[in-house]
């Protein structure tokens, strides 16, 4: 590998190094100087920004620069600011939470200081702007602007609020580690580095759908630094995993054919990255080509190929109670639509990535970034042969998930390596692999047939869904299960017939995202009120009061529901918020908290008091940016009143504290009753004693949830979930048809800690007009089209209109203080109230996402190219649907 020396100053210091030839300025900074505040989010391609440094003062991505250019210049990166910027920039984020995962605060916090140094005095219009190269999956910018407008008044002499640091429920207490998010000192898997470590790549499969005839390894084998390389023949344990089917094959064998480009045919260990993925390009591979399966409704065909020993449909869900026939017969009004909802990138801005190591007893401790490290144990250890007990996975809290971190990804092809290497392996995926690798949202296609009476009250649902469950199975039928169960939205249905079909292709797997199948639903839902609503005389808001579900009421689960339903609170929150706007829509949104559906759950929970009169948290949950860790430390804090700087927390398989996936909204509620269990028995432990006087001693608390059941199955109105969150969100247009504003009112049962929830309503918000509007993964043939972040048109923050967010505590029984699950519910509405106000706005009923070819979109992502939408309604004349009575 040829070399070139490079000179430059980095934080005021001269340097000289060795560097690759074609090295990128970040490739120095981390690997040569050994500075980790610079984040690798998307290198080559410079979109998200985690990267920005300074150079002579100036903003830029270093990713994207050869580091050649800028030889003898000035490089400041975050380590270089000083200690007094530092502070007052850790400070201004903690103090308005402007980071969540965190990932991504480091390059905008470098972004910002060069913003103020040129102007001192930005309005938050010129913060927006300056910020149009820099992502946040998680904010939804509104905190992020907060901060640097803080910073920036700091900076003129004002003092910045008082963060608090009480730890108390209610509270707006700071976020855990939230300074070394901001500054960039808290590691990511990627980040960290282990003697003798070797780093990994992957070679993927060529086609979507192949016969794999022959895989050549001898030229990667030969190439200079290569340790090992490994292939099928090398798992010693089960090649095929999976959640809750297990058909993931982790390796694909020779002689098989391939499910989609993401397949795994080999791994590769060297002494670099560079020479890792170079040897990788190396491995040769022979097909057979064969057509994929990409259209799901194709894949249902009697004749379609078989793409699993199975067939080709993952599962069916039915829901079906009343005689929806008789009354679809005898309402006042029925229509009929067919609505489509597109693929959708997670976009979180840390790659997959995971450590291995041996631990020199003939087993292995695996750094994970997964939603679930006990799953992951179980999973690597079959895959490697081992008991679970050699297998110990430590949790590191990861750049942001959504969902798409739940199946195992790269863990076990790192454990692997570090098996057969005896030595620790790094495996981090390039953007352009972790966009062709891990699943997305589903898309799904929903015909429904909805009727009401004179008044407005619904009658029936009949739905027919089918959801593109692409190659793998992932969680795609818990997916359409639960699109299956909210197909009814929040409202009240005597009669309802749904099917839910996941279907296999040869597209890449889809899974979890936040919303879990209930966006897509409650989007067709939501436009059939409307459509409903129109044909009665009635407007938006009073067609939602009166089908709103109330306490003692059936969901369309058949779970007659008990305490804990605000959901008329929600609307009646925003009343007149949509009755003042010229140009408004408005959609309710329920998401159940918790997998339910008769899946046995847990929270678990471990306190241990220190010699030093703090306490260890142990809990089971994976912290990606919506705040858990601060939640049950605030939970903790307030049984045993702790300051925060005395509860520190960990996630390790070390304890046996298995509550599966961090998914479903659940990790407050279950987590937090845990903690609450063990914060208790401490407390009656200690009668008067000092916490020092109990070291070492270990409170367990743990809560079961085991009474729920399948939709259909158990005694009439058995629950199908513990709990539910509820919302409605109002979407204002102003007079160009561009979003001027969303009103969002939710019921959350307890706020625990009001600057977080602000920032998941926010960046859930931000997540849902991205989604309604611009946001689209493209595949042509099962193959990527969209492989840059950049391509997916995420919402810059120049496009993210003000948030109102109004919060109703209507308390949860089975809550901790009554609180519900909130980070997916923020979402859930946003697309049924967009498309309402596009619709008042120029009378075209929308049907399909995105809604690319509509103002609103043109206007909050300028980028975004207009595309026909063959199913659309126009403003209604006599007899415009055939469909409609």
């Amino acid at each position: 590998m040829a070399t070139v020396t490079l000179g430059l100053v980095v934080n005021g210091r001269a340097v000289s190094l060795a560097v690759r030839e074609g090295a990128t300025l970040l490739e120095v900074l981390r690997d040569g100087c050994g500075i980790t505040s610079v984040k690798d989010g998307c290198a080559p391609e410079g979109s998200c920004g985690a990267c920005t440094v300074l150079v002579d003062g100036r903003a830029v991505v270093s990713c994207a620069q050869p580091a050649a250019r800028f030889a003898g210049r000035h490089v400041t990166t975050q380590e270089g600011l000083g200690e007094e910027r530092r502070a007052l920039w850790a400070q201004s984020f903690v103090a308005a939470g402007a980071s969540q995962c965190g990932f991504c605060s480091p390059g905008i916090v470098m972004k910002a200081e060069a913003l103020l140094a040129r102007t001192p005095e930005p309005s938050r219009e010129e913060i927006a702007r300056a910020l149009a190269g820099n992502l946040c999956r998680c904010t939804g910018y509104i905190k992020i602007i907060d901060a640097i407008a803080m910073a920036a008044a700091a900076g003129r002499g004002a003092a910045l609020p008082e963060v608090d640091r009480s730890g108390r429920v209610g509270a707006r207490t700071a976020r855990y580690e939230g300074e070394a998010l901001a500054l960039g000192d808290k590691p990511y898997i990627n980040d960290m580095r282990l003697p003798g470590m070797l780093h990994g790549a992957i070679r993927w499969s060529d086609h979507p759908r192949a016969r794999v005839l022959r895989i050549d390894t001898s030229k990667a084998e030969a190439y200079p630094g290569v340790v090992a390389v490994v292939t099928w023949k090398d798992v010693p344990g089960e090649r095929t995993q999976g959640l809750l089917t297990r058909d993931w094959r982790q390796f694909v064998a020779e002689g098989e054919v391939t499910a989609y480009v993401g397949d795994v045919l080999a791994a590769v260990a060297a002494t670099d990255r560079h020479a890792a993925r170079e040897a990788a390009r190396l491995i040769e591979v022979s097909y057979e080509v064969l057509p994929p399966v990409t259209d799901p409704l194709a894949a249902l065909a009697p004749d379609a190929p078989r793409l699993h020993e199975r067939g080709n449909v993952l599962s069916v869900s039915r829901i079906v109670r009343g005689d929806v026939d008789a009354a679809l017969a005898g309402a006042a009004a029925v229509a009929t639509e067919t609505f489509t909802t597109q693929w959708i990138e997670h976009a979180f801005l840390e790659p997959e990535s995971a450590l291995a190591a041996p631990d020199g007893e003939g087993g292995l401790h695996v750094f994970s970034q997964g939603q679930g490290v006990w799953e992951d144990r179980r999973q690597v250890a079959s895959l490697l042969g081992l008991p679970q007990a050699k297998v110990r996975v430590t949790q590191v809290s990861n750049g942001g998930a959504f969902g798409a971190k739940e199946d195992l990804n790269v863990q076990g092809h790192a454990a692997l390596l570090a098996l057969r290497t005896g030595r620790p392996v790094l495996l981090t995926l390039s953007r352009e692999e972790s966009l062709r690798f891990h699943p997305k949202r589903h898309p799904m296609i929903l015909t429904y047939t909805v009727g009401c009476d004179p008044d407005g009250r619904l009658l029936a649902v009949r739905a027919r869904i089918v959801g593109d469950t692409g190659a793998y199975a992932s969680v795609g039928d818990k997916v359409l299960e639960r699109a299956a169960g909210h197909a009814c939205g929040a409202y009240r249905v005597p009669a309802v017939d749904i099917e839910a079909k996941a279907v296999y292709t040869n597209n890449p797997p889809a899974g979890a995202m936040r919303g879990f199948g209930s966006n897509q639903a409650q989007f067709a839902m939501e436009g059939m009120m409307d459509i409903l609503a129109e044909r009665v005389g009635l407007d938006g808001w009073e067609m939602r009061w009166r089908n709103a579900l109330e306490t003692g009421d059936v969901f369309g689960t058949g779970q007659r529901l008990g305490p804990g339903v605000g959901l008329k609170k929600t609307l009646l929150a925003v009343r007149d918020a949509y009755a003042r706007a010229r140009y408004a829509g408005i959609a309710c949104g329920v998401k159940n908290t918790g997998v339910g559906n008769g899946i046995k759950e847990y929270g678990k929970a471990i306190l241990r008091p220190e010699a030093d009169g703090t306490v260890s948290l142990f809990h089971s949950w994976t912290e990606m940016g919506q705040g858990v860790h601060t939640v049950l430390q605030q939970i903790a804090c307030q049984e045993l009143d702790l300051p925060p700087e005395r509860v520190r927390v960990v996630v390790d398989t070390m304890r046996e504290l298995d509550t599966g996936q961090t998914t479903a909204s659940r990790s407050t509620v279950l987590g937090g009753r845990a903690v609450i269990e063990a914060a208790r028995k401490l407390r009656a432990e200690l009668d008067g004693r000092r916490l020092e006087q109990l070291e070492g001693r270990e409170f367990y608390g743990e809560v079961v949830v085991d009474w729920t059941h399948k939709p259909g199955h158990g005694p009439e109105g058995a629950a199908t979930h513990f709990a539910y969150g509820w919302a409605t969100q109002v979407v204002v247009l102003d007079d160009r048809g561009r979003i001027e504003r969303v009103v969002a009112a939710h019921d959350v049962g307890k706020v625990i800690n009001p600057t977080l929830l602000e920032g998941q309503i926010e960046g859930g918000i931000h997540m849902g007009l991205g989604h309604s509007l611009s946001e689209e993964f493209v595949l042509a043939g099962g193959v990527p089209v969209t492989t840059t972040l950049k391509s997916l048109n995420i919402i810059p923050p120049s496009g993210m209109p003000p948030v109102e967010c109004i919060f109703v505590e209507e308390p949860q029984p089975e809550g901790p203080y009554g609180a519900k699950g909130v980070g997916e519910i923020a979402l859930v509405p946003t697309a049924g109230a967009v498309a309402g106000a596009l619709y008042r706005y120029d009378g075209i009923r929308r049907t399909r996402l995105p809604m690319k070819d509509s103002p609103a979109a043109r206007a909050a992502a300028p980028k975004v190219g207009v595309q026909p939408r063959p199913r659309e309604e126009r403003a209604p004349t006599a007899g415009a649907r055939p469909s409609a009575r």
